[in-house]
């Protein structure tokens, strides 16, 4: 019994087991045994090749995109349309890499990285918009079967934008946009299926030939109490997307390429464009406008700003761009019952 005791009361006294640890402990425990894993592992640097070299291909697209050919099915234009999303590769190879356990694959990735920061960082993390302004403007593409032009016009309105421009009017709708604005926009005029809205006169209002056969495109003189203001508006042709064909914009490029000459004639040293583009910043069948304004968000906007679809945006083809005026702010405006968001910008004389 004594015996019996004594093996008790040694068992009673034993240490209590020992407890698992904080989930961060283990965790930590965890990922170092993974790095010793791998550190042993002699095949780390051997698998994933194909892997980094996926990863250089995305860097020299990202870098060399002006020179993606647009021989066939402007393929160049697809790509800088949609430049941005090719960072979506980026986190695809990083899991791949991981799963590979390749050193080779983690380290190619450094340079895809680097170069979408480059490009496209400085939209993404930092917010270059100011406070004031001498001048707001608005475009926004209504849609021509838009439902709802009347909510549509009192959305744009409680912008308080000073000038207000709209594309893609047609039948009835125009009359309703008409309506709702008067109010508070005393000058307008409609020129085909675009028109502008001003609470500063207007005149000299012309349509614009941008060679498709009918009105898409105007040019109007803003006289804002800093002094006049050249306005243009714009629709561009749509861009189709077809496996036969590819990105066909041909029809685009060459209403660009008129527009283009319009704005080089202008007189007035201050000048805005405002309108649907049906392209972004980056695509270079766009450079005979682009190459002589600038872009308002690209310079003061917060975030890559995409208008279209509005459902879930994924690029910016409505456009604000300036020459002889300073963007001190951009940004989208809430949804209306279009398949756009509308943009604004306020920019200083």
């Amino acid at each position: 019994m004594a015996q019996a005791h004594t093996q008790e009361t040694e068992r009673d006294g034993e240490p209590p087991l020992r407890r698992t640890g904080s989930r961060a402990r283990n965790l930590s425990d965890r990922l170092r045994n993974l790095w010793d894993h791998w550190r042993t592992d002699r095949g780390i640097w051997r698998r994933g090749i194909v892997l980094a070299a996926c990863a250089v291909l995305l860097s020299l697209v990202m870098i060399f995109h002006a020179q993606v050919p647009n021989r066939v099915g402007n393929l160049g234009s697809l790509v800088e349309t949609f430049l941005p999303w090719l960072g979506l590769f980026i986190p695809l190879l990083l899991v791949l890499a991981l799963v590979r356990r390749s050193a080779t694959a983690l380290l190619a990735l450094v340079l895809p990285v680097a170069v979408w920061l480059n490009l496209f960082g400085g939209l993404m993390f930092f917010d270059k918009s100011g406070a004031g302004g001498d001048l707001t403007v608005v475009t926004h593409n209504v849609n021509a079967g838009n439902s709802d032009p009347e909510g549509t016009a009192r959305d744009v309105a409680a912008s308080g934008a000073d000038v207000v421009a709209l594309e893609e009017l047609g039948g009835d709708g125009v009359a309703a946009y008409e309506k709702v604005l008067a109010g508070t926009y005393r000058y307008h005029t409609v020129q085909g299926t675009v028109g502008v809205w001003s609470k500063y006169p207007l005149r000299d209002s012309k349509p614009v030939d941008i060679k498709l056969g009918w009105t898409r495109a105007l040019r109007t003189t803003v006289a804002t109490p800093d002094g006049d203001l050249a306005v243009y508006v714009a629709h561009l042709p749509s861009v189709r997307v077809k496996i036969e064909a590819g990105f066909t914009a041909s029809q685009r490029d060459d209403s660009a390429e008129a527009l283009g000459q319009a704005i080089a004639a202008e007189r007035l040293d201050r000048v805005v464009l405002l309108g649907d583009l049906n392209g972004t910043m980056n695509d270079r069948a766009l450079a005979p406008v682009t190459s002589q304004l600038r872009s308002a968000q690209g310079a003061a906007g917060d975030g890559f700003g995409f208008s279209w679809p509005a459902s879930f945006p994924m690029a910016r083809i409505d456009q604000i761009m300036v020459r002889g005026v300073d963007p001190v702010s951009a940004w989208t405006l809430p949804r209306t019952g279009s398949d756009h968001l509308p943009v604004a910008a306020s920019v200083d004389f």
